[in-house]
Formats: C-alpha cells, structure tokens, sequence
C-alpha cells in the first residue's frame, strides 16, 4: 500500500516498494488533484511496465456518479489490474451499472460491511456482479463470515482477496494463517503489522514483497501483561 502524501512523496514510496520486491502495488486515488494522480501513475508506467508491476487502485468512494466512468476511462491507459469502490457503498444500481461498463475491473470494498445474512449478500453481488471483492475479516463479522462471502462469490464467478485492516500481529497472524490455508493464487494485502510503535513481537516478517512465519523467531507477549 501506497499512503497518500505529495506526488514526491509518493514517487518515493513506490520506488522503494520496488526496490523490496514488492510486484503489487496498491495506490489511493481521490484524495489528491485527480491530474497529480495521473501524473503519479504515468511516473510508473514509464519506468514499469505492467508485466513488471501491477497496480491496484482504491478510490474509497471518492468518485462521484457522473464523473466516475470519465475518470476510470482516464485511468485505464495506466494498465490498471482493478480499482475499489469508486463511488460511496449503498448506491447499488450505479455501481452494477459501472461494473458493466468500467474499463477497469471494479472491486466492492466498503459495499460489503454490515451485511451478515447470506440471503442479502448474494443478493447484492448477484446485482452488481462486480469482478472482485475485497474481504477485511475484522470488519465482516471474522473468518467464518469471510468464508461464506468466499463461497458465495465463488458460486459467481466473482473472484477475491483478503486484506489486513488495522490489526497488531495477533490478529494478522490469524488473517494470514486462514488466506494461507484459503485464498486462491492472487496477491492479497497483508501486512499491517509494520504500522505500530508498540506491536507484539512475532515471527511474521516480509522478505521480497512476501509475508512469511520464521520458525526461528517466538511470539514475545511481554506488551500484553503491562
């Protein structure tokens, strides 16, 4: 993930993401000058093609209805892999209509939180029919209600992925254990944990873009008994 800041800034953070062995790049959009963006996103694609890179984008609602379709247009000529949530959840015919006209593939994010019964879950992908969603189980109700989205978007045709949200290495530890043992072969967004000052010290570690467990590392849980 790419955190927002100055176009230098984040010309920096994408070039050292790189330089670690990241080939997945995440990057937030709407919340910038919507050329600066572009410009930000031309910087790569003159320097990394997209067999080099992939980039995924998230607009987090930012996008509104009427000019939604002219910016994913625009933003196409980037060789884009998928872009969440264009438009602000709960507006469903807008956004079935964008997934079946966007020259990007649209992921729901945002769109799925708060919806626990499984009748109004295939409901609503079944009616906007997006390319992907995006599944934060800390914020679905846990693993078991991750697994039902899964297979109802499985029975879809809709494919997914697992992000981290915020958690300390407990409960990454967990996210990642279940996305092992689960998610299909995409990349996934996990790796919260290097957010913190004050993070549990655990055996999770990122090598070249990749979260691992090292076996030759414990789980120091001395934070949890101040």
């Amino acid at each position: 993930l790419i955190w927002m800041g100055s176009k230098q800034d984040m010309q920096q953070q994408i070039r050292q993401k790189i330089d670690n062995g990241f080939s997945t790049i995440k990057i937030k959009v709407g919340a910038l000058d919507f050329e600066q963006e572009c410009e930000i996103l031309d910087f790569i694609r003159k320097h990394f093609g997209k067999h080099d890179i992939e980039i995924r984008l998230d607009a987090n609602g930012a996008f509104s209805p009427t000019e939604a379709l002219s910016k994913l247009k625009t933003l196409a000529k980037y060789n884009i892999h998928s872009i969440e949530q264009p438009i602000k959840p709960g507006q469903h015919e807008l956004m079935a209509a964008l997934c079946a006209t966007s020259p990007i593939d649209i992921a729901l994010d945002e769109e799925l939180i708060g919806i626990y019964d499984n009748d109004q879950r295939n409901h609503l992908l079944a009616a906007i029919n997006p390319k992907y969603i995006i599944l934060k189980p800390s914020l679905l109700g846990g693993l078991e209600d991750t697994l039902q989205w899964t297979m109802l978007a499985q029975s879809l045709g809709i494919g997914w992925w697992v992000t981290s949200a915020l958690e300390s290495n407990i409960g990454l530890n967990a996210i990642a254990h279940w996305t092992f043992a689960n998610a299909p072969s995409i990349h996934q967004g996990l790796g919260t944990g290097q957010l913190y000052a004050n993070n549990i010290a655990s055996p999770l570690e990122i090598r070249n873009g990749k979260l691992y467990s090292n076996p030759s590392k414990t789980w120091d849980l001395s934070l949890l008994k101040k």
